[in-house]
């Protein structure tokens, strides 16, 4: 009778590929063991048209080798092929020194032995899809109710995420973390005049369970945004270009943040290691405690530990603890997001705990954590309700919700549409507006705002598909954040 092998337990795994990379003499190395599974529900119109429900497994090794990085990954998770890869990973970083300019240094880490899972009240994998599906026909039924006045298309979705992983590290780290992600949202368009607009609705995309789909408020915003894509699409354009004051929406400004701060202070863009999707940096490390980012009263503060935030997390793929701090603070650049790599070239002692890599397969990176916006200071000069913003301006556009976009290499120019807009005058809005766009450089724009909603108006409005890197890896962060009043600045009418 043959015996059937025994099967090891992830930390055995995991501690086989340690003593391997230590034997070998590797000054560093570590091993992410994941298992990922995605389920997603997509709705159009009357019809369940898309119904996924991946899983994804493996690990990746990765090892430091008289200062050259060599990485290898497998989907087997047996001791066989835990040896054979760890060994591959050596042999790549031996190669890699062939190109080697600089030896690679790491800032130190503390060790952890610790488990971390998000807090949730319902597991999502556990709700029938039947019930799912239910729900996201319901909402497109009531959105099609109005098709007699111009409503033609609806969609819905529900996505969900688990994303398992145990780390180890020759530091002596060993850490397994759990993490649950949930995100509904639907949309419509209406169509009359030549023209088709949508007007979209979501709950943001946060790190909770199936708590998150809340139903009521699902179907509470329904008629409103119904009621708000027909008003669009019969909504006057913007005649010229001009330039007027803006009052951006958590739901609008969350982009803007991520893409003209969170982005341009990852480390390694600054420093070129990355330089795919919109480039470098223009706040190069000479700027650091100088540059006048934005007004004195806007602080920007990253936060791995935020309750539900998307990319809140234990540790980070380096075995970082979370953490948070502050990026921009006063207006003044003040601190960059970094790995163990660009912590050291900087010249400090520890990394902020910003690596993330998206997959076993792949190859952990400085990657944007939650990055939020601060809330204005109670009862601050600056400080201002949106209602009060609104109230307070004799012409502006208000702007809720995110549209097109586009910005330089080095992340200093930028274009930033809506998913809806509403003309103010003399203190009221007036109407709605269609296709607008507001241009701007980046420290131009965050210098010129001039009030900041209190912290009752919070939202933690963030993005689930964030991409990076050749081959392109996709991250999700959150951007808490008020509403802003920004003064003077060029939008368009432009069609999007």
């Amino acid at each position: 009778m043959v015996q059937a092998p025994l099967k090891r337990s992830t930390p055995e795994l995991a501690t086989l590929a340690i003593d391997v990379i230590r034997q070998a003499g590797c000054e560093y190395g570590d091993i992410r063991l994941c298992d990922y599974r995605s389920q997603k529900l997509m709705a159009r119109d009357r019809s369940l048209n898309t119904l996924s429900d991946n899983v994804s497994s493996g690990f990746g090794v990765r090892v430091l080798y008289q200062g050259s990085w060599g990485f290898a990954a497998s989907p087997r998770k047996t001791p066989e092929e835990i040896t054979r890869i760890t060994r591959l990973a050596i042999e790549t970083a031996k190669g890699s020194r062939l190109a080697q300019q600089e030896p690679v240094r790491l800032v130190p880490v503390e060790t952890y032995q610790d488990t971390y899972i998000t807090p949730i009240e319902i597991d999502p994998f556990e709700i029938p899809i039947g019930e799912k599906a239910e729900l996201l026909l319901q909402i497109n039924d009531r959105l099609l109710s109005y098709r007699d006045r111009a409503i033609e298309k609806a969609y819905s979705f529900l996505i969900f995420n688990r994303e398992e992983k145990t780390f180890a590290s020759t530091e002596g780290s060993l850490i397994e973390q759990t993490l649950y992600r949930s995100y509904p949202g639907y949309g419509c368009t209406a169509i009359a005049n030549g023209d088709a607009q949508g007007r979209s609705y979501e709950r943001p995309p946060l790190n909770i369970g199936y708590e998150h789909i809340n139903k009521a408020d699902l179907l509470g915003n329904v008629d409103r945004v119904a009621e708000e894509a027909i008003e669009k699409v019969h909504a006057p354009q913007l005649p010229a270009n001009c330039r007027t004051t803006l009052i951006l929406k958590p739901s609008n400004l969350f982009l803007t943040i991520h893409e003209s701060v969170g982005h341009p202070t990852e480390l390694d863009r600054v420093y070129g290691y990355e330089a795919n999707f919109a480039g470098t940096s223009f706040a190069t490390t000479d700027k650091l405690n100088k540059l006048q980012y934005a007004a004195p009263w806007v602080n920007f503060v990253a936060d791995r530990v935020q309750p539900h935030g998307r990319s809140t997390m234990g540790y980070d793929d380096e075995g970082i603890k979370a953490q948070r701090w502050h990026v921009v603070k006063d207006g003044i650049l003040v601190d960059y997001l970094t790995d163990r790599e660009t912590a050291h070239r900087l010249g400090r002692s520890s990394s902020n705990g910003s690596a993330f890599a998206d997959s076993w397969s792949s190859v952990p990176m400085v990657r944007i954590p939650n990055l939020g916006l601060e809330p204005g200071e109670e009862g601050g000069e600056h400080t201002a309700s949106l209602a009060e913003m609104v109230a307070n301006t004799e012409d502006g556009i208000l702007i809720d919700g995110i549209g097109s976009f586009s910005i330089d290499q080095q992340r200093r120019n930028f274009q930033f549409g809506g998913d809806a807009f509403w003309k103010v005058e003399k203190g009221k809005i007036v109407g709605m507006l269609k296709n607008v766009t507001y241009h701007a450089m980046t420290t131009d724009f965050w210098n010129r705002v001039d009030a900041i909603g209190n912290a009752s108006e919070l939202q933690q409005c963030g993005t689930h598909i964030c991409g990076k890197g050749e081959p392109m890896q996709i991250a999700q962060m959150t951007h808490a954040c008020v509403p802003v009043r920004v003064k003077d600045i060029q939008v368009s009418g432009a069609s999007t």
